[in-house]
C-alpha cells in the first residue's frame, strides 16, 4: 500500500505540473498581451514597453514559466494587474465562500442520492421506485442555473423565506446569515448533483442485490437488510467512490456557475472578473487552485477505493 501511495502521489504531482504547463500555454495563446490591461487605447510605444517590463511579458516564454512555477512553489500567486493586490490572499478570501458551498452541496447531494438510489433499487417494482428513477433521469437534463432561478422564484420571491442572492459583508463572523445566504445555492447544486449520483447508487445497489454472495448470506439465515449491510454495502460502495470523486470536482465547477446566479463573492466571480479585465495573474491563480483541488480529490478517491476493497490492494501489490 505504501508503494502505491508513493507512486500515486508522484502521479498527482506530475499531473499538476502538466496542468500548469497547459494553463500557462493556453493563456499565452490568447490574442493580446497581458500588458494591455495596464495601457490606455492611445498608449505610446514607450508606455507599451514599460508595461511589458512591469508584467514580465517581454521576457522569453521559458523564463516567464520558470518564474511563475517558482512563485507558485512559494505559494506566491503574484499581484493583480488591475487591483495591484496580491492574488493569493484574495483567492483564500474567496474560498471561504466557494469551499463551504461546494462541500455542503456535496454532502447534501450524497445524502439525497443514497436515499433516492437505494430506495429506487430496493423498491424497483413499486410505483415510487419508478418515480424516483424518473427523477434521477430528469435531473440530469435540467441545467443548474435553471434550477437556481426556479428556487429563487419559489423560496425568495414567492414565499420570502430565503434571500435571493448576495453574501453578508461580515462573512462568517455571523454564521447564521452566512448559512442563510448559502441555503438556496447549496440546494441548487445538491438537487442537480443528487439526480446524477442517484443513478450510480441505484445501479450499484441492483448489482449487489442480484449477486450470488448476497443470496448465499440470506440462505444462511441473514435478513435482507442485515445481509446487504454486512456483505453488500462495501461492494456497492467501491464503484460509487470513484463517481463521488468526480461529482465533488463537478460541485466546484457548478459552484462557479451558481455563484453568478446568486451573486456570491466566490472564486467564480473572481475568475469572471479576471477574464473580463484580461488579468492573467488572477486567471492563472484561480485555475491553478481549481485544478489542484480536482486532482487531489481524484487522488483521495483512488486511495479510498483501495482501503475499502482489499482486492484492489492485492492487485496493486502483485499478489494476484
Amino acid at each position: 500500500m505504501l508503494r502505491y501511495l508513493t507512486r500515486r502521489f508522484g502521479f498527482l504531482l506530475l499531473s499538476f505540473v502538466a496542468a500548469m504547463v497547459v494553463i500557462f500555454v493556453l493563456l499565452r495563446l490568447l490574442p493580446g498581451d497581458p500588458a494591455n490591461a495596464l495601457l490606455s487605447v492611445n498608449a505610446t510605444p514607450e508606455q507599451i514597453a514599460a508595461a511589458q517590463r512591469q508584467v514580465g511579458s517581454d521576457l522569453p516564454v521559458l523564463t516567464q514559466f520558470g518564474a511563475w512555477v517558482g512563485a507558485i512553489a512559494r505559494l506566491d500567486f503574484g499581484t493583480s494587474f488591475i487591483s495591484g493586490l496580491p492574488v493569493g490572499p484574495e483567492i483564500v478570501a474567496r474560498l471561504s465562500v466557494t469551499l463551504p458551498l461546494t462541500l455542503l452541496s456535496f454532502a447534501l447531494a450524497v445524502v439525497l442520492a443514497l436515499i433516492i438510489g437505494v430506495t429506487a433499487a430496493v423498491k424497483a417494482d413499486r410505483w415510487y421506485g419508478v418515480v424516483l428513477s424518473g427523477f434521477s433521469q430528469l435531473g440530469i437534463a435540467v441545467p443548474t442555473f435553471w434550477v437556481g432561478i426556479l428556487l429563487v422564484w419559489l423560496f425568495a420571491l414567492s414565499l420570502g423565506w430565503l434571500p435571493s442572492g448576495g453574501f453578508p459583508r461580515a462573512s462568517w463572523s455571523h454564521p447564521g446569515a452566512a448559512f442563510t445566504a448559502l441555503a438556496l445555492p447549496v440546494l441548487t447544486i445538491a438537487i442537480v448533483m443528487s439526480a446524477s449520483l442517484a443513478r450510480y447508487v441505484r445501479t450499484a445497489t441492483l448489482d449487489v442485490l442480484g449477486s450470488g454472495y448476497l443470496r448465499t448470506a440470506r440462505a444462511h439465515g441473514s435478513g435482507g437488510a442485515e445481509a446487504f449491510v454486512r456483505h453488500g454495502l462495501r461492494n456497492a460502495s467501491v464503484p460509487v467512490i470513484s463517481i463521488l470523486g468526480i461529482e465533488l470536482s463537478t460541485a466546484l465547477i457548478g459552484a462557479v456557475v451558481v455563484e453568478s446566479v446568486f451573486t456570491l463573492p466566490g472564486l467564480g466571480s473572481l475568475l469572471l472578473g479576471g477574464i473580463n479585465q484580461h488579468d492573467y495573474i488572477t486567471i492563472q491563480g484561480v485555475l491553478v487552485v481549481s485544478t489542484f483541488f480536482v486532482l487531489f480529490v481524484g487522488f483521495v478517491a483512488d486511495v479510498l477505493q483501495r482501503i475499502v476493497d482489499p482486492r484492489l490492494r492485492q492487485t496493486v501489490s502483485g499478489n494476484r
